[in-house]
């Protein structure tokens, strides 16, 4: 296992599991959280685990490739990181995650923008705690998204 010299921690504290309350020592996280409809829960209008792991690995993913990026001195428009996670029962009756990142780099060209996203890869600390735990897929566009 590779030790790391901390540079951030946080801490929350769960109470109720899937349908109790998240909040973080600084009180800047406080939720309910609620298991989905498709785990039994009753609405799908709460925050629950895997949305917020999801939402962690889409924004450090992000993150960690704008550094590539700028390491890179690299110029693109805005990127996105659109990460899906899903739980489900594996062999040995309990339970795993598996998370796709589509990720998008607009004006490069697609092979460069694929490139950039394993660099990323490489160096996210969230890509880093699932390599070899988890099944990653990743799925690269370098499409310029007009609002």
């Amino acid at each position: 296992m590779t030790k790391i010299k901390p540079i951030y921690t946080t801490e929350v504290i769960a109470k109720g599991g899937r349908n109790g309350q998240v909040k973080s020592n600084n009180d800047v996280l406080d939720l309910q959280v609620r298991a989905p409809k498709e785990m039994g829960g009753s609405s799908d209008a709460y925050a629950n685990p895997e949305m917020l792991f999801a939402a962690g690995y889409s924004a450090c993913f992000d993150s960690a490739l704008n550094l590539v990026l700028k390491k890179g001195k690299i110029k693109t428009g805005e990127t996105t990181v659109h990460a899906k996670v899903s739980i489900g029962q594996i062999d040995n009756g309990g339970f795993g995650l598996a998370a796709a990142l589509a990720v998008n780099i607009p004006e490069i060209p697609l092979e460069q923008a694929q490139e950039l996203t394993a660099q990323a890869h490489k160096i996210c600390p969230y890509s880093n705690a699932t390599r070899g735990n988890i099944e990653v897929t990743l799925s690269v566009t370098n499409n310029t998204i007009h609002v």
